[in-house]
């Protein structure tokens, strides 16, 4: 059930929360699968696979791999899959392959409408991703919102990786906000945990990701189509 506590901060996560995740990282997971078999096909197809993602359709399994890991558990599913890149090499370029990839991010909404608004309610506002911190700080900048964020952690940040409760604490330390006034929103399980951890006032599931209805539904306390529909289900503050 969720906490009847005003909200006070809203900590979204980044990809298929704020990101559109099926228009803007499919092409990604195909660049980083094939540099990872070293441009084998057959290879290529197999380390999608064994990571979450259907080389055909391009479904990606909720709270795979690919859906929810960090750059180093990708990396070293890569690797265990059959990869014929080394393991660091590996890591160093896929940071920079998804830190780029915020030049073909394509947002759910007008992202800086959308924070303009909260921001100007009152809301503490905060982004935690499995992505790395430049990634973040670049889809931010990009979408001309990132004056109006109060915190923002990546998996390597230092407050710990999804679904470890770190971030959510330290966004609560950053804002002063007790981590009942938090909302914690994203659209896979890693997130939706990650605030069950914590002790969130409230978690927000959306179909925007990796997730559906069904994989979201039980740690959630509202699973909405969007970001867009948010409002709907916040408290009174």
């Amino acid at each position: 059930m969720a906490s009847t506590t005003t909200i006070r901060g809203i900590l979204f996560d980044k990809d298929g929360t704020l990101i559109d995740y099926a228009k803007s990282w499919l092409p990604v997971n195909r660049e980083l699968a094939e540099f990872a078999a070293g441009g084998d096909p057959v290879l290529t197809a197999h380390l999608l696979r064994e990571t979450g993602m259907d080389p055909e359709t391009g479904h990606v399994v909720p709270d795979s791999l690919l859906a929810a890991g960090n750059t180093t558990e990708i990396s070293e599913g890569l690797v265990k899959a059959g990869a014929v890149v080394p393991l660091g090499e590996l890591i160093a370029h896929l940071d920079h392959l998804f830190a780029n990839g915020a030049s073909r991010a394509v947002p759910v909404t007008d992202l800086k409408t959308f924070f303009e608004d909260l921001h100007g309610r009152g809301y503490k506002l905060g982004i935690a991703s499995s992505d790395n911190e430049r990634s973040i700080r670049n889809t931010a900048a990009r979408f001309g919102f990132d004056h109006l964020v109060h915190y923002i952690a990546g998996y390597d940040s230092g407050h710990g990786v999804k679904p470890e409760p770190g971030m959510v604490l330290g966004f609560a330390a950053a804002t002063g906000l007790s981590v009942s006034e938090i909302a914690v929103v994203g659209d896979n399980n890693h997130d939706l945990h990650m605030g069950q951890r914590a002790g969130a006032g409230l978690k927000v599931g959306v179909l925007t990701g990796t997730g559906s209805r069904e994989s979201l539904t039980a740690a959630s306390d509202h699973c909405l189509n969007d970001i867009t529909e948010l409002n709907s289900v916040l408290p009174p503050f």
